[in-house]
């Protein structure tokens, strides 16, 4: 298919009330204008424009990596947004789609429809149409005694036998390119709003005896745009059920599949179960067998098969096979359970290795530290691996018992074998199988808690 796109991300969005502008929003842990180009992508679209305005600043590091990003100077109208493009797209000659930043519902399958439609008809112009209990605020579709597109008049230009129409426009099309460019020019701003609409090309190429065509959509919501905060919290309510139905079909269990939310980049493996409040974002993977939640959020973390994930928040974070975690485990970024490994409750750990088997069940923080296989941490113990300036490695060798209590002070390394007794502070390297003891020799004064209480009852 050669066909390329526009990406209209220029508008302000005010009616979000936010220092962001409003393709910046997110929907499950992704931001709209982003929906909008990885559905083209997945259309077989490679050649996309994007255009920012508003806050560019903000949107440009969104797209700049996979579009060619065009600023418009000025927001005068979805005509002007798209004939900034001119240049950009000079040499191309084929279908060119259209699509709106702020609707991040729309699929690829729609838009290859979309292009097929056009080219197999020769088209101007096919635009995307919806049918809408409460059409206000949409552009409608005007047809003509025969039932063919006439042209599209929006909602502050309408008559009341236009604004009854129930047929609106999506903000979705596909062009000509050459036919697009050409109708630009003849353009004008006559209008409520006083800005250069894109939908007036519609009537621009009819006029020429080009056929302007309309594809009518399955799923109205896949159109739906973002404008306010309640409309995001809609957006994002169809794409979590969409998402978690396609997941439900694939083998993986929900027990209430309102209470889990799944980024639209995830991978999960059949046979996993999801309990409720588990968010899954970003890059994430899942293997088979796994049971994540309740209560857990993880991004961009990757969990191996037959894991459970209790009460647990990690970030870019790698669980492997067997390995277990929570409740109330915090994994940051570069945190690594090998096979079998396991960081239990109220256990964080940042940056650092838990080799194969090996424990740190409670109470704990391992950060900058490398754990061999079949380690076991005891409760309360902390590696000291910031000195207020710098962090520094601590290393734990295969098969060491660290007792409760335990400070490890960075850098420092416990050899393979090693017992650490509780309550130690170990501030110098200990040698495989040893013991290492720095707890201060215990005191004992007979009688003195009884003479304490006495002295105190005296008074």
């Amino acid at each position: 298919m050669e066909a390329a796109a526009i990406v209209l991300a220029a508008g302000a969005g005010t009616r979000m009330k936010s220092k962001k502008p409003k393709v910046a929003h997110e929907v499950l842990g992704k931001p709209l204008v982003r929906w909008v180009v990885d559905a083209a992508h997945e259309a077989g679209i490679g050649r996309i424009a994007t255009v920012v305005g508003h806050e560019r600043q903000q949107v440009e590091p969104l797209v700049e990596a996979d579009t060619e990003v065009v600023v418009q100077p000025e927001r005068r109208g979805t005509a002007d947004a798209v004939a900034v493009c001119a240049d950009a797209l000079a040499d191309f000659d084929g279908s060119l789609v259209v699509l709106s930043g702020d609707c991040p519902l729309i699929t690829a399958a729609t838009i290859r429809r979309l292009v097929d439609m056009r080219e197999q008809a020769d088209a101007a112009v096919v635009v995307l149409t919806m049918e809408l209990e409460n059409p206000y605020g949409y552009g409608r579709i005007v047809r003509d005694r025969v039932g063919a597109v006439e042209r599209i008049v929006e909602q502050k230009d309408a008559n009341s036998a236009e604004a009854a129409i129930c047929e609106c426009n999506s903000g979705f099309y596909c062009f000509d390119a050459r036919a697009l460019f050409e109708a630009l020019s003849q353009v004008d701003d006559d209008n409520a709003q006083g800005e250069f609409y894109l939908t007036d090309v519609l009537a621009i190429c009819r006029a020429a005896g080009r056929p302007v065509l309309a594809l009518p959509t399955d799923d109205s919501s896949e159109c739906l745009g973002v404008n306010s905060r309640a409309q995001l919290a809609e957006a994002t309510k169809y794409a979590q059920r969409r998402i978690n139905a396609a997941h439900l079909a694939a083998g993986v269990t929900m027990t209430d599949p309102d209470q889990v939310w799944i980024g639209p980049d995830v991978v999960i493996e059949q046979d996993v179960e999801l309990l409720p409040q588990t968010f899954l974002m970003g890059s994430t993977s899942v293997g088979e067998d796994s049971v994540i939640g309740p209560n857990s959020r993880l991004t961009d973390t990757v969990v191996g098969r037959g894991c459970v994930i209790d009460e647990t928040v990690a970030v870019e974070a790698r669980i492997d096979d067997g390995a277990s975690c929570g409740p109330r485990a915090y994994l940051r970024p570069a945190a690594h359970l090998c096979e079998g490994a396991k960081a239990g409750t109220h256990v964080e750990i940042k940056k650092s290795t838990v080799g194969k088997g090996s424990k740190v069940p409670h109470l704990s923080y391992i950060g900058d530290t490398t754990i061999g296989e079949d380690v076991n941490v005891g409760a309360g113990s902390i590696t000291c691996n910031y000195d207020g300036k710098k962090k520094w490695p601590t290393v734990i060798g295969d098969g060491a018992f660290v007792g409760s209590d335990t400070m490890m002070v960075a850098p420092v390394s416990i050899g393979a074998g090693a017992i650490v007794g509780a309550g130690s502070c170990i501030t110098k390297d200990v040698a495989p199988d040893a013991l290492a003891l720095t707890r201060p020799e215990q005191r004992e004064i007979p009688g003195w808690a009884a003479k304490k209480r006495a002295q105190q009852a005296g008074k």
